[in-house]
C-alpha cells in the first residue's frame, strides 16, 4: 500500500469545500480486510499533521451485542453477523457526531481480551474535524445501514485478497483461544458468509483502497 495515498485523500476531505464542517469518513470491507488498522493509521497521521484531536476513531465493533444479549437471542454462534450488532445505536451515534459540536462524545469499542464491547474507549472532541468510522456492514443494503451511509462524506471499500484475510482471521481466532480446528470452523462457518455478504455492497462505496501491507499501529483492542 502507498501509505501517502489514503492519508492524502483523507486530508483532502479537510481542505476542500465544506471543510469547516465536521466530516465523517467510512471504511467498509469484509472481516480481516484491515479496516481498523487503516482507520487507526489515518487518525494517527492526521493528528500528527494537523494537531491532536483533529481526527477521531469510531469503530462499529463497539456496537457488538454483549455475550449476555447474544445468549438471550440465541446468536452466540453467529457473533459478527449483522444481527449481532446494535445497528440502530450506531446510527444514532453517527447522527449525534454529525450534529453535536459542543460536547465530548464518548465512543465504545470492542475488547478482544474480554471478548466484549467496552464503553467510552474513544472520544470525539468538539474541535474534531474528521471522524473515521469503520465496520463490516457500512455498505450493506439492508436497513438501517443506508441511514448510516447518509451521514458519511465518503465510504471507502478496504480490499484484501481472501487468502490473506483468511490467515489474519485464523491468527485472530487462535490468539483468542480457539484451537486450529475450531478456528478454521469459525472462519468457514461464520467469517466467510459474513464476508460474502459485505462484498455485495462494494459498488456502493466511493472508492477502493488496499488493506494489504498496512503500517503497524498500536492495537488498543479493536477487532482487525
Amino acid at each position: 500500500m502507498n501509505e501517502a495515498q489514503p492519508t492524502a485523500l483523507a486530508l483532502g476531505l479537510l481542505r476542500g469545500p465544506g471543510s469547516t464542517a465536521r466530516t465523517i469518513l467510512g471504511l467498509a470491507g469484509p472481516p480481516g480486510a484491515g479496516k481498523s488498522t487503516l482507520a487507526r493509521h489515518l487518525v494517527a497521521e492526521i493528528d500528527r499533521i494537523e494537531g491532536p484531536g483533529t481526527a477521531a476513531y469510531v469503530p462499529l465493533d463497539g456496537f457488538h451485542l454483549s455475550a449476555a444479549q447474544l445468549d438471550r437471542l440465541g446468536l452466540a454462534h453467529r457473533k459478527g453477523a449483522p444481527a449481532t450488532f446494535d445497528a440502530h445505536g450506531y446510527v444514532a451515534l453517527l447522527r449525534r457526531i454529525a450534529e453535536d459540536r459542543f460536547q465530548d462524545i464518548y465512543v465504545p469499542d470492542f475488547d478482544r481480551t474480554l471478548d466484549e464491547p467496552v464503553a467510552a474507549r474513544h472520544v470525539v472532541h468538539p474541535h474534531t474535524r474528521l471522524v473515521i468510522t469503520e465496520g463490516n456492514y457500512l455498505a450493506a443494503a439492508d436497513a438501517p445501514w443506508p441511514d448510516a451511509r447518509r451521514r458519511l462524506r465518503e465510504l471507502w471499500y478496504v480490499h484484501t485478497d481472501d487468502a490473506v484475510r483468511e490467515q489474519r482471521l485464523l491468527s485472530r481466532h487462535r490468539d483468542g483461544g480457539r484451537d486450529e480446528t475450531a478456528a478454521r470452523r469459525w472462519v468457514s462457518g461464520n467469517d466467510h458468509p459474513n464476508g460474502e455478504y459485505v462484498k455485495a455492497g462494494r459498488s456502493l462505496c466511493t472508492r477502493t483502497v488496499s488493506g494489504s501491507d498496512l503500517p503497524a499501529v498500536p492495537d488498543r483492542g479493536s477487532v482487525l
